[in-house]
């Protein structure tokens, strides 16, 4: 059972599928995934990618307000490569077959704004083009004769020195990644794949929160692999939450109702019919996310309320569900007419600015091993991602990844001498209870000490709690057979560390991560 390929991609959203295509020509692909090809982030994704494409934008502002947005805490010279990359990712989009819509004259694309933007630069397929990225993409995926598809399948370690009986340290450059061990969910057998190239493309950690935007397997795996592995996280402290998910108590994931409907003209109101945005941010609804996110958490703690409320229903009602259909027959769904009622909306657990430290090719601490897209930390988001620019970077990366690798895999051998992944010692899984209970606790943890808004003794208790549950989960691992579940909780409770750990060590409040012992100059 065990196999062996050149490029080994684990993730099928637009960053992973972007990667295998690019490099399918050049060897022999596996490409991972632990459910459907589909379900991802990228599918779920509803307002677009951001590129500059016509005057009066240009790279400069969008630059700046990617840095401003970010609080300059990003890497300028990331900013700069993937603002000046776009256009050319955009147009081998376009070739692989993504249908962005165009204006009523079908000359120009029609560019969307959304919050901290300057200008229209948001290319869309209505309020659904995530799936339309991510169908066209699986089309030329599942057509191409050198990409094996695994789906259900799990990437439960990275294969290293460590493997080979060699001391494996953070502190100690050179280590390398051969594969990993995958779980097929279907048999519960773990077999071996040895690779050139591994490439770790499994989206955000959504899920370690109770309230999110994050499909269920949004559960931070590829990140969890690298801190096992020994390689090098960062930036875990800045979470972003969407302003605005979809108040309907129950339902899970929360539906999200996306920024480009602000940028359409949508007003933030108070249960009362209050406007109230431009108490706190002089560009009012559209203001960047922390800021909106931030604003309402503080209006509702204030007003003792559970949802704040946007208004569409001053723009022309046809206009409004043609741009946003699928937010329009979500909410008829639950009985709003969006061009007649307010929405009812709340924050949500939405999108994670750190992870996998890498440099400009993708290339992690680990050699060998590339992370892509919400996976990796490439310093283009700084303190807060300005909004669309997500899958702009999983492209640009994707390319930039694809291009190192291919560069570097003449010289790559596979690994010898890789032991086989060991059953010793494991018997059928325990209740599931547990798993499930662990995972609840987990996640009720971070949404109440490590949220919008945090203090030191939230966060000293959150480690606190957490660390009772790693102890019982690893005893756990230790003596059960491996399932998805139990595999995905030590991933999250990995992450929900990081996440924790490195809050604590940022003695600051900035973009969002905000802390009441570290005020900032205005709080918004």
């Amino acid at each position: 059972m065990n196999r062996e390929c050149d490029f080994l991609v684990i993730g099928s959203g637009i960053a992973g599928l972007s990667y295998a295509l690019k490099v399918a020509g050049h060897g022999r692909v596996i490409l991972v995934t632990k459910s459907r090809l589909d379900d991802t982030n990228t599918y779920h994704a509803q307002g677009g990618i951001a590129s500059v494409t016509y005057e009066p934008d240009d790279f400069e502002q969008h630059i700046e307000d990617t840095m401003v947005c970010g609080s300059q805490k990003n890497n300028r010279e990331v900013v700069e490569l993937v603002v000046r990359n776009a256009p050319v990712q955009i147009r081998q989009l376009i070739e692989w077959g993504v249908d962005f819509d165009r204006a009523a004259d079908g000359d120009r694309y029609e560019l969307a704004r959304e919050g901290g933007h300057t200008q229209h630069r948001i290319l869309h397929h209505k309020d659904y083009t995530g799936a339309e990225v991510e169908n066209r993409l699986i089309d030329r995926v599942r057509e191409h004769p050198n990409i094996e598809i695994l789906e259900r399948h799990f990437a439960v370690d990275l294969l290293t020195q460590h493997h080979l009986g060699k001391l494996v340290k953070r502190s100690i450059p050179g280590t390398e990644c051969y594969g990993a061990y995958i779980l097929k969910l279907d048999t519960q057998e773990v077999f071996t794949v040895r690779a050139k190239v591994t490439v770790l493309a499994t989206g955000g950690t959504g899920n370690v929160y109770h309230t999110t935007t994050n499909p269920a397997g949004a559960t931070g795996d590829g990140i969890a692999l690298v801190h096992r592995a020994k390689g090098i996280i960062e930036n875990m402290e800045f979470i972003q939450f969407h302003p605005t998910s979809l108040y309907n108590p129950g339902e899970r994931p929360s539906f999200l109702i996306s920024e480009a409907i602000r940028g359409f003209g949508a007003i933030l109101r108070t249960q009362d019919g209050k406007e109230f945005m431009q108490k706190y941010h002089p560009m009012g609804s559209l203001a960047p996310r922390d800021v909106v996110a931030r604003s309402i958490d503080h209006e509702l703690k204030m007003r003792g309320e559970e949802y704040v409320y946007l208004d569409v229903t001053h723009k022309d009602p046809e206009l409004t569900r043609d741009h946003f259909p699928n937010i329009n027959k979500k909410c008829l769904s639950i009985g709003i007419d969006i061009t007649k009622d307010f929405i009812p909306v709340v924050p949500a657990a939405h999108y994670c600015c750190g992870g996998v430290k890498v440099d400009m090719n993708g290339e992690t601490s680990i050699k060998r091993l590339y992370a892509i897209g919400e996976t990796a930390s490439t310093g283009l988001h700084g303190a807060n991602r300005l909004a669309s620019n997500s899958l702009i970077e999983a492209v640009v990366y994707a390319e930039q990844a694809a291009r190192h690798s291919l560069s570097a895999i003449g010289g790559l051998t596979w690994q010898e001498g890789l032991p086989d992944w060991d059953y010793k010692g494991t018997s059928h899984p325990e209740e599931m209870v547990l798993i499930t209970q662990s995972l609840k606790e987990v996640q009720q943890i971070m949404s109440n000490y490590v949220g919008i808004v945090r203090s030191n003794i939230r966060l000293e208790r959150a480690m606190h709690r957490l660390q009772i549950i790693y102890e019982e989960t690893e005893h756990l691992y230790k003596r059960s057979t491996l399932s998805k579940n139990l595999c995905e909780l030590r991933n999250m409770i990995a992450v929900g560390y990081l996440i924790i750990k490195q809050a604590q060590q940022l003695k600051e409040s900035v973009g969002l991560h905000f802390s009441l012992d570290y005020p900032m100059l205005s709080q918004f």
